[in-house]
Parts: structure tokens; C-alpha cells; sequence
């Protein structure tokens, strides 16, 4: 008899006791908007994009005990090691730009559906899941339709001040399990399997081309650190190359509709680019440039106006 798991991330059906589970052990996060799990690091801004943030951990699966949650304990550290610590801190500790009045920017509204019925036209496959909010069905080969009843949320999650619910309806709940229980609150009589079909068609060739890109950055004496804002970025068909004075993108994100992001970055100064690096985060790009001459960057591109301000590195020797 097939049993269903209850690990934070699997949820699937199982024969089998000795069958490989993908879970997260920690439990969800919800902080300032942004989105993830305790136990891994992908934080991301939507609800729809943090059901896609793949499990961390393998083990089996339960039908009984959920995971403890990850406990972190405090770090404890001898005097000597202290102060040693604090000695570094003040010496690369990053200058840290002016901050900017904060701007409101207004939540934008969620897209219009793909569609409310299949495209009768379309082939359904075997085991595709209902695309609605909490409704879960799957599709079953054969199987007659007539007699079928969505029951789901049409609105968008809400989650404020510890209280998790939808939109479309004013149940609030405060563990993310009650609320991944939370009964739909409109019915339909069909399930919807594969829409219209744009969204597959999406999938196979087009993409969307950014011009640009949000950036900012820090600096230590050696090195500096910027981070250029693109979520989903794809680690195998994004391409950088970092050279003395410029940096070459080719970014491509894993997005159902795929972004892509191609330009020549220019330094203001000059990098070694054997000991510089990159990394690709979830929400970001992050590049690490080595400074040839150990000299401060008041911008981070050479076509960006100066600000005049004088950035200082470092710590200030004695008068």
C-alpha cells in the first residue's frame, strides 16, 4: 500500500521503505521578503520560486517523525582568539557606501493565468499535476474527466508578521505545514493540466534580453567585491571572462521564459584576473576582482560619473 511522506520537501507517494528521500531538515524562513529554508543557503522573493529551491538532504522517507528543526549554536572563542579576530576586522573590514534614502516601490500585481481550461488539443501526460494552488490532483491516462472538481486558491500567498494565508480568503495560520494544508476556497469543475500550452512553448526557444542589470559593490585593499542583482542565473550555459580592465557576461537564467544579460563590463581600475573569481548565487552574481595596484575605486565602472567622494581602505595610520 502506497504511503505518502511527510518530509519537509518530498511529499510523495512511496512503496518502498529503503527508497531514496529529498528533503529539507530545517525549516522554512521567511524574513523581509525574501524566502528560503534554515538549512540551505537559495534565499529568493517569491512563494512560487521557493517551492522550486531543490531539497539539500537525502535520506528515507517518513510517515511519522518530521525533522528536528537545525539548531545553531553559539560560537565560543578564547581571548586570544578574539582579539586576534577583531585586530583583522578593523584591518579589512569593507568601506561601505552612503546609504540612500529607502524607496517604496509598489508590490506589482500577480500575472493573469495561463489559461482556465486545457487546450483540447493538447496530449495530457500521465501523472501531470493541476496547476492551481492547493489542489494537487493528477492527472490519471484513460481516466474520464466529466464529474471533475478543482477545489483550489485563485489569489496569491500572503505572508506577514508570522501569519501565512492567501488572498482570495482570510484564513491565517502560523507553521508553514498548516498552511501548506490551508482547503481551497473557490471550485471548478475542471481541473487545469496543461493550459493553453504557452507555457511549454515558452520553454523551448525564447527568451528575454535585459540591457541591464542592477550592481553595487565594496572594496578591501586587495580586493574588490561586487554583485551584479539576477536571480536564477544558469550555471552551465552562463559564461564570464575576467580580464584586466573589463569583464565579459554571457548570462542566461533557468527561468521558464529564459533572461539573458550580454555585455562588456569596464573597470575603473585594473585586476589581476589569476587571482580573481566569480560566483553564481541565487539572487546575484557575485565577482571577486583582485586590484593589480592596491589602489581605491571610487565607482565600480570607468563609464560611471565620480561621485567625488574619497574612499578610504584599510586602517587610517597614527598622526
Amino acid at each position: 500500500m502506497a504511503q505518502k511522506c511527510v518530509r519537509q520537501g518530498c511529499g510523495k507517494e512511496f512503496t518502498d521503505p529503503n527508497e531514496k528521500c529529498q528533503y529539507h531538515p530545517g525549516p522554512p524562513i521567511f524574513h523581509e521578503g525574501q524566502k528560503g529554508w534554515k538549512c540551505c543557503k537559495p534565499r529568493v522573493l517569491t512563494f512560487d520560486e521557493f517551492m522550486e529551491i531543490p531539497p539539500c538532504t537525502t535520506g528515507t522517507h517518513s510517515t511519522t517523525e518530521k525533522p528536528p528543526p537545525v539548531e545553531e549554536g553559539p560560537q565560543q572563542f578564547d581571548e586570544a582568539a578574539l582579539a586576534q579576530k577583531i585586530s583583522e576586522a578593523s584591518v579589512s573590514a569593507p568601506t561601505r557606501r552612503p546609504i540612500q534614502p529607502a524607496q517604496h516601490v509598489p508590490t506589482p500585481p500577480p500575472p493573469p493565468p495561463d489559461s482556465e481550461d486545457d487546450d483540447p488539443s493538447l496530449d495530457i501526460p500521465d501523472g501531470a499535476e493541476c496547476r492551481r494552488k492547493a489542489c494537487s490532483a493528477k492527472y490519471k491516462k484513460g481516466s474520464a474527466r466529466e464529474g471533475e472538481k478543482c477545489v483550489h486558491h485563485p489569489g496569491v500567498p500572503i505572508f506577514h508578521e508570522g501569519s501565512k494565508g492567501y488572498s482570495c480568503c482570510k484564513r491565517r495560520v502560523l507553521e508553514f505545514d498548516q498552511f501548506m494544508k490551508i482547503e481551497g476556497c473557490k471550485t471548478k469543475d475542471k481541473h487545469l493540466f496543461v493550459g493553453s500550452g504557452k507555457k511549454d512553448k515558452a520553454e523551448s526557444g525564447s527568451e528575454e534580453i535585459l540591457t541591464t542589470v542592477r550592481h553595487d559593490f565594496y572594496q578591501t585593499p586587495t580586493q574588490v567585491i561586487a554583485s551584479l542583482f539576477l536571480k536564477k542565473i544558469n550555471k552551465d550555459t552562463s559564461k564570464v571572462d575576467i580580464k584586466e580592465k573589463e569583464v565579459d557576461l554571457d548570462l542566461t537564467t533557468s527561468d521558464p521564459t529564459p533572461k539573458r544579460y550580454t555585455a562588456t563590463f569596464p573597470l575603473y581600475g585594473t585586476v589581476n584576473p589569476e587571482g580573481s573569481s566569480f560566483k553564481v548565487l541565487g539572487t546575484k552574481l557575485e565577482l571577486l576582482l583582485a586590484k593589480a595596484d592596491g589602489a581605491s575605486w571610487p565607482v565600480l565602472r570607468s563609464d560611471e560619473q565620480l561621485t567625488g567622494e574619497i574612499l578610504q581602505v584599510g586602517r587610517a595610520g597614527k598622526v
